[in-house]
């Protein structure tokens, strides 16, 4: 973000981190991880899109990070919404996009990335974390994964160039977590169930119990047990 406000950065940008002692998470919170050991890189994106289609962007972002995922933990990989990568009922990792505008412009994305490789201890504070040495029993070269993970950026963020939103839609909602399936939200204080049944253009959870309802990010939270 600095080098973007300094004028120095263009779309494309890439920083991949060994370690970073303040990573952020979404809502305010820590992204915390072992040096050496994970993919922590921040693209600069010009989106080229209407300030109201962030979550196309966020969509894109999530199944290039699923297409890495997925090539190496198998099919049991999902997309949390609305942009964290699971492994069964485990976060392998996770998204933030932030975002510089000029009036109505949406000039830059920050879209930062952090994806769990070869950590095996994790602070104990997090509920459900997983890497992919816990998964596949392997150790990975984590430079060489976030070159991996940057090709399938560039390959998705084509398709979003050339306006493919049907099928980005269509298939971030086919790899989404619980879709379908009953699950326990936290609203407040209260905790209620209902089913996923998909996720809207604009990036509302859509879900089904006794009425349909939508809810913006941040509104709810997942209970997992």
């Amino acid at each position: 973000m600095q080098q973007i406000q300094a004028g120095l950065a263009s779309h494309g940008a890439t920083w991949f981190a060994l370690e970073q002692t303040a990573g952020k998470g979404q809502r305010g919170k820590s992204w915390l991880t072992t040096p050496n050991q994970n993919i922590m890189l921040s693209v600069v994106v010009t989106p080229g899109l209407l300030a109201t289609r962030q979550f196309w962007l966020s969509a894109t972002v999530a199944l290039a990070c699923y297409d890495f995922y997925k090539k190496y933990a198998g099919d049991e990989t999902r997309i949390k919404w609305p942009n964290d990568v699971y492994w069964r009922d485990r976060k392998a990792g996770g998204i933030l996009i932030e975002n510089v505008f000029r009036g109505s412009d949406w000039l830059y994305a920050v879209v930062g990335i952090g994806i769990n490789i070869n950590q095996v201890v994790f602070d104990p504070a997090l509920p459900n974390p997983v890497s992919l040495k816990q998964i596949t029993g392997k150790d990975f070269d984590a430079t060489e994964m976030g070159r991996e993970l940057c090709q399938a950026l560039e390959n998705r963020y084509r398709a979003l160039q050339e306006g493919d939103m049907e099928t980005i839609m269509t298939e971030y909602q086919q790899v989404l977590y619980k879709m379908h399936q009953p699950v326990t939200l936290k609203k407040g204080t209260i905790l209620f169930e209902t089913t996923i049944t998909g996720v809207s253009d604009t990036g509302r959870l859509q879900t089904k119990d006794v009425i349909e309802r939508e809810f913006d990010f941040g509104e709810v939270e997942f209970v997992i047990r």
